[in-house]
């Protein structure tokens, strides 16, 4: 089977995947205890008339298979529908594009902590083992990890808000004068080109939204940099005792090459689960550290749209949660092969 021919195949399974995962969520939203006639016009007014005829307007009178095969058509046409409670009749799609920047800043910063943080120092652990650099690190990756993030964001907006009395250095004002709990300003997204053509007014706006943002991003990538730091450990060390390894090192191959070819391509391998894993984990974990923070990412939005009863955007949002799910999975095959090509490649 060449790798193109596998490939495929990993794509073609993914489709049960996503019926499956949607079925679930039609059947939590739609069997579930919440009444969407008690979340539009309160809980004393989910009997009577105006609360059977709201009811039959969101077609929800309709036998349950017909409701169900809507429902599927809807997501699989990206028709996600309109809010019911959070914002009455706006549409789905255009909730996620206001809210979803703020997640993707967050995941994209948070990502980067896990990996160029992370990774380097338990590759550096492993390659120094039983050192004093090593037990620093191993220790400093094992309390990170047994740190909640809704904890320490508690605790990191605290100490943040109060810096000036406790350390006499005050985070509010450093570099750029931003409030602790904020939505980041991203407005520079919008025009990317203003980087370079008026770099006046929108340097200071990303150096602000990344000021914003690195609090959070700290304390949500926190979880992830400390598991990677602990597996990156591991694999280096179980690669460096391998018979290849010691094979190579009686050839005479350098140091370096050894460290750069053999090394840490195949301590990657363990690695790449967990990386692609994570990155979806950080968007889900996101609810509680964007509630701490007042990001109003897409994880609030899920929060307050699933204790309000919004059961269209919950519905919406389950969806793209479930296709991002599948594409890490499928990223993660792809990064596989690319590690190490003899993975789900070879003839059987």
């Amino acid at each position: 089977m060449s790798r193109w021919q596998y490939f495929l195949r990993r794509l073609l399974l993914s489709i049960p995947v996503v019926i499956f995962g949607t079925t679930i969520t039609f059947m939590i939203i739609r069997l579930g205890p919440l009444d969407p006639a008690a979340a539009i016009l309160g809980p004393g007014q989910a009997s009577g008339p105006r609360a059977e005829e709201l009811r039959r307007q969101l077609g929800l009178t309709q036998p349950l298979w017909e409701q169900y095969f809507d429902f599927m058509l809807d997501m699989v046409t990206f028709n996600l529908g309109n809010s019911w409670v959070i914002s009455s009749g706006t549409p789905a799609y255009e909730l996620i594009l206001i809210y979803a920047p703020r997640t993707i800043w967050l995941g994209f910063w948070s990502v980067l902590i896990a990996l160029f943080v992370g990774i380097p120092l338990g590759f550096y652990a492993g390659l120094n083992p039983n050192t004093f650099s090593d037990y620093t690190a191993s220790f400093g990756g094992i309390v990170w990890r047994a740190m909640p993030n809704f904890w320490l964001a508690i605790i990191l907006v605290s100490v943040l808000s109060q810096s000036e009395q406790l350390i006499g250095w005050d985070w509010k004002t450093w570099l750029i004068t931003t409030p602790v709990v904020t939505p980041p300003r991203l407005g520079f997204m919008t025009e990317p080109l203003a980087l370079i053509t008026n770099p006046s007014e929108s340097w200071p706006q990303l150096l602000g939204a990344i000021k914003q943002i690195a609090p959070a991003a700290i304390v949500l990538g926190s979880s992830s940099m400390g598991n990677e730091m602990r597996i990156g450990r591991t694999a280096v060390l179980e690669t460096i005792n391998s018979n290849y390894v010691e094979t190579a090192k009686a050839k005479g191959v350098s140091n370096r090459t050894l460290v750069w070819k053999h090394v840490f391509r195949n301590a990657l391998i363990p690695l790449v689960p967990i990386i692609t894993g994570e990155a979806f984990l950080l968007i889900g974990g996101s609810v509680l550290v964007e509630t701490v923070f007042a990001i109003n990412g897409i994880g609030y939005l899920f929060f307050q749209a699933a204790i309000q009863g919004d059961l269209p955007l919950v519905g919406s949002l389950m969806f793209i949660f479930i296709l991002i799910l599948v594409g890490t999975n499928i990223l993660q095959d792809f990064l596989y092969t690319v590690i190490d090509p003899r993975v789900g490649y070879d003839e059987s």
